[in-house]
């Protein structure tokens, strides 16, 4: 099996995403297992050429691959994430699709070498998040150009809430998840996300929401299952230098619970 991204670095520089990937965690959406569904049921995956950004371990891949898609297309910049997306795909596409119909391409976002107009879907998740303003609108950018006319842009995306929240508050908010996840996140509000899409020419079609929930044992359980959700306490247990970083992330998304969700929106290229 291809290593996990970032295997290499010492526990406390990890992003929070991979060092969950490492204790077992398979499920790293903000919203869930629940959410990436919603989101992929307001889809035309069936027969249509679907593209994936940063895939990543290839939970979602492996949803939309049973789903027969002409094609499927997975871009991610970090070669490790790469073949573990490809693995995840080829399993499941057995039965579903030929396997010349999978990809996995290693590049980024922002430049999928692609060919204008050429997918019908693109889909991104928990990867705008971690963009700033001009990164954001450069993979919009992106997929708009990639994308069919009519075709379909989803992405599912840590958010603030309400919309009215103030700056300050919001500052506070991502300077505390970077200060954990060891990321820059930069999570936007409903209608800031909206109004981020419709500036580059998307009209949103839905919209939803599930709680930022990803490290509360009720969430763990329904996207992991019992045994996996054993293995990964075991393993945080067994580690006090991962416990430490995992109960940090996991205080800050309680602290903030009332001003983070995740969600997960469909937009049409016009």
């Amino acid at each position: 099996m291809p290593r996990l991204p970032m295997s290499d670095r010492p526990v406390e520089n990890q992003s929070g995403h991979w060092l969950l990937a490492q204790v077992g965690k398979k499920v790293l959406r903000p919203g869930g297992r629940e959410l990436t569904e919603k989101m992929l049921s307001a889809l035309p995956i069936h027969n249509h050429d679907v593209v994936e950004l940063a895939p990543g371990l290839g939970k979602t891949a492996e949803k939309i691959v049973v789903e027969e898609p002409s094609s499927y297309t997975g871009v991610d910049e970090d070669p490790d994430a790469a073949h573990l997306a490809a693995a995840a795909a080829h399993q499941a596409a057995s039965g579903h699709m030929p396997a010349n119909a999978i990809r996995i391409l290693q590049g980024r976002a922002n430049n999928t070498t692609l060919d204008d107009e050429s997918v019908d879907v693109a889909v991104g998740e928990a990867m705008l998040t971690m963009q700033g303003d001009k990164g954001k609108a450069a993979i919009i950018e992106e997929v708009h150009r990639i994308l069919r006319p009519g075709g379909r842009y989803a992405i599912h995306e840590l958010g603030l809430q309400p919309n009215d929240l103030s700056d300050g508050t919001k500052t506070e908010v991502r300077k505390a998840l970077a200060r954990s996840i060891k990321v820059n996140a930069r999570p936007l509000t409903e209608h800031e996300w909206q109004d981020l899409l419709t500036s580059h020419g998307f009209e949103v079609e839905t919209t939803h929401f599930a709680p930022m929930a990803l490290l509360e044992p009720k969430r763990i359980i329904s996207d992991e299952g019992i045994l996996r959700t054993l293995k990964i306490a075991f393993n945080i247990a067994t580690k006090p230098n991962v416990r430490k970083r995992v109960m940090g992330m996991r205080q800050t998304f309680q602290k903030y619970e009332n001003e983070l969700t995740a969600i997960a929106i469909v937009a049409k290229k016009k």
